[in-house]
């Protein structure tokens, strides 16, 4: 029985695992490795920086996921310790390490642009935690859900970018202490 032909689906599997391994997403490579010419992988994905971000938002996604799961705490407390563990999980993700040291520039403009889809995305799922502790009335904050999410948000890419930005170690611990200051 002949192979299958490779898919996007494979495609964007094959570069969830490099990034994974530390290593770079090459589109070259990931062409030749998958036996299709630079051109169909583009097609099928867009451009290097649209693949990226879907990889890095495919484990965002299931970082978040996994900390909603894992935690039993309520209120803000609940939103600090699952984004707090969503800071602390990033930073020591090797894939994202390799690509922060790497592709710093490139991680910051793919990840805090608004028009790049990863930003956005992550506003939305901040903002549904938020949403499901002020519905069950565990937090109560005087300002619009929508702002204190970008705002976590940006303190998230502030820690998260704390050695491009200004040279100092990151560190999830800080990110937590403002989170709990934002939430109080």
């Amino acid at each position: 029985m002949p192979a299958a032909r490779p898919t996007a689906l494979d495609a964007f599997l094959l570069a969830r695992r490099t990034f994974l391994a530390g290593e770079r997403v090459d589109m070259s490579a990931l062409a030749a490795q998958l036996g299709v010419n630079r051109v169909t992988l583009y097609r099928w994905v867009g451009s290097r920086e649209k693949l990226l971000v879907e990889v890095i938002w495919s484990l965002a996604s299931q970082t978040l996921k996994n900390e909603i799961r894992r935690t039993r705490k309520t209120g803000s407390d609940r939103i600090v310790t699952i984004v707090g563990r969503f800071v602390d999980a990033t930073l020591s993700n090797p894939g994202f390490s390799r690509f922060l040291a790497d592709e710093g520039e490139l991680a910051m403009r793919l990840l805090t642009r608004r028009d790049m889809d990863f930003q956005p995305r992550l506003i939305e799922a901040v903002e549904k935690l938020l949403g499901e502790e002020a519905k069950a009335k565990r937090i109560d904050l005087s300002a619009d859900l929508h702002d204190v999410a970008y705002t976590m948000v940006r303190i998230v890419e502030s820690y998260i970018y704390l050695d491009l930005i200004t040279g100092e170690e990151p560190d999830a611990r800080r990110a937590q202490a403002m989170f709990r200051l934002l939430l109080r």
